[in-house]
């Protein structure tokens, strides 16, 4: 079981670390010359010409990365490695080449790598002194708090995936895209962000932002590596605090990033408040008190464990899913932007923002709110409290994610055509797939009935279903009875 664990949880790292290198090798930041010019050719990094130390050192940590990941994929088929601290060790090397790669390629002087660098040991430093100070007092812990333990560091350990991959690429490739020639004048040089130039103190947000998010992330994986660091610090709560200061940090680079305007900025984290506004309604309407009830008889609840465990699961994946793709599609949006200034938009703003506007508001919008509600899903995930035997959390969270997916299915059509025509083309495929499984599900429950109705010495699947759950209503209706007074 625990070598099972261990191949599990060394593939999903390495499997992260080889996707987002193989991708920022070929796609390096700074972007690529477009054409032939003094002592470079059209396709060559434009940083390797700029700042040749800079890109050595991204193109070197990043293939340490990328090679260390792939040899761990290779390793973890073999079981005397997992009975070792081989393949920790070539993980822990791949984590420092990400960091190395991210601190070079993400900016674009010493100082602000340094920076950058420096936050992944104060989050490590933090995580020390808060399970310093918890595990001075505290009692050691049973077999049920270390199950619970495994269990909420799998969580953390997809949330930590998350914002590393998405937080990786968005770093080397910022929003707004790169300068692809010097400009003299102005003092733009080729390889620069264009945010930087034209919206600095916008860019600066977005950049720290995103940088804490990512090295929080890795941060994280570093400690979840080791079970005797992990187990005090998931018990005194220590990394779901930069679990949950890692997410928001994605939604403030979110909002920096993916508009030029401050207004709209605002609205982005006024999204937010509605988004919990609606999730607190939600509370009170699946708050019943015959849930509250029957969570209080221990033998329901271990029955249902596995069910409520295996639905968070899925809500987690959902999640991760959603703010990922809305993440990159909010920082990179449909169209791309503009490379040059005008006297109606400026570089860095998205083109369909000024020549398609209303197409672009409703993308927008959608596409904030998709990844906003998915954010809050997933923070909603890290307290035990909040998940422990509590249907109806599962309740308002699934709703959530079903609003989440509808509103990515809105920037979707907004975001995938440049017509209107188009777009309700989208909407009607969307409406003929819901009615193609509409139909099938009523064949299936159909086809259930007959076989429950002609056949009773054989039991199908729908008719054990539907004994089982009427069995489990009745169970409920005797509890509540006894419970009554």
């Amino acid at each position: 079981m625990a070598a099972d664990q261990a191949r599990s949880l060394v593939l999903l790292l390495a499997t992260l670390a080889a996707t987002i290198t193989y991708q920022a090798g070929l796609d390096p930041p700074g972007g690529v010359w477009p054409d032939n010019g003094n002592g470079h050719m059209a396709g060559d990094p434009i940083l390797l010409t700029v700042n040749a130390k800079r890109y050595k050192t991204f193109f070197y940590c990043n293939s340490v990365a990328f090679v260390a990941s792939l040899v761990a994929i290779i390793l973890v088929q073999s079981k005397v490695m997992l009975q070792t601290h081989v393949l920790q060790a070539a993980m822990i090397l791949d984590l420092f080449g990400l960091i190395g790669a991210y601190a070079a390629g993400s900016s674009r002087d010493l100082t602000t790598s340094i920076y950058a660098m420096a936050l992944a040991g104060a989050v490590l430093v933090y995580v020390v002194i808060h399970v310093v100070f918890f595990t001075l007092n505290h009692a050691v812990a049973t077999a049920e708090e270390i199950e619970s333990v495994e269990k909420r560091r799998k969580r953390l350990l997809l949330f930590a995936v998350l914002a590393a991959t998405i937080s990786y690429q968005a770093g080397l490739t910022p929003p707004g895209g790169f300068r692809l020639q010097d400009d003299g004048s102005s003092g733009h040089q080729a390889g620069d962000p264009v945010l930087l130039y034209n919206f600095p103190r916008r860019y600066k947000a977005f950049f720290y932002c995103n940088t804490v998010s990512f090295m929080l992330s890795i941060a994280l994986i570093i400690l979840l590596v080791n079970p005797h660091l992990y187990r005090p610090a998931i018990r005194s709560y220590a990394l779901a605090v930069c679990t949950a200061a890692g997410m928001f940090g994605l939604i403030g680079a979110y909002a920096a990033g993916s508009t030029q305007h401050l207004k709209t900025s605002i609205y982005i984290f006024v999204l937010g408040a509605v988004v919990l506004f609606v999730i607190a309604v939600l509370f009170l309407v699946f708050l019943d008190k015959k849930d509250m009830v029957s969570e209080l008889k221990q033998e329901n609840a271990d029955k249902k464990g596995k069910a409520k465990h295996a639905k968070r699961k899925y809500l987690m994946l959902l999640g991760i899913l959603v703010a990922s793709v809305t993440y990159q599609a909010g920082l990179d949006p449909p169209g791309g932007a503009w490379q040059n200034d005008s006297s109606w938009y400026d570089a860095g703003n998205p083109i369909i923002h000024d020549n398609r506007r209303p197409r672009y508001i409703a993308f927008f919008y959608s596409n904030s709110t998709s990844f906003v509600a998915s954010i809050v899903v997933i923070v909603m995930l890290l307290p035990q409290w909040l998940n422990k035997n509590k249907e109806w959390s599962l309740k308002v969270m699934n709703t959530t994610i079903v609003l989440d997916l509808l509103a990515l299915l809105v920037a979707y059509a907004a975001g995938s055509s440049r017509g209107w025509k188009t777009s309700v083309y989208v909407a009607a495929l969307i409406i003929a797939v819901l009615a193609y499984v509409a139909i099938h599900i009523m064949l299936a429950l159909l086809c259930c009935h007959s076989h429950s109705a002609g056949i009773p010495q054989q039991r199908s699947p729908c008719a054990q279903a539907n004994s089982q759950s009427q069995e489990h209503a009745r169970n409920q209706a005797q509890f509540a009875a006894m419970s009554t007074p």
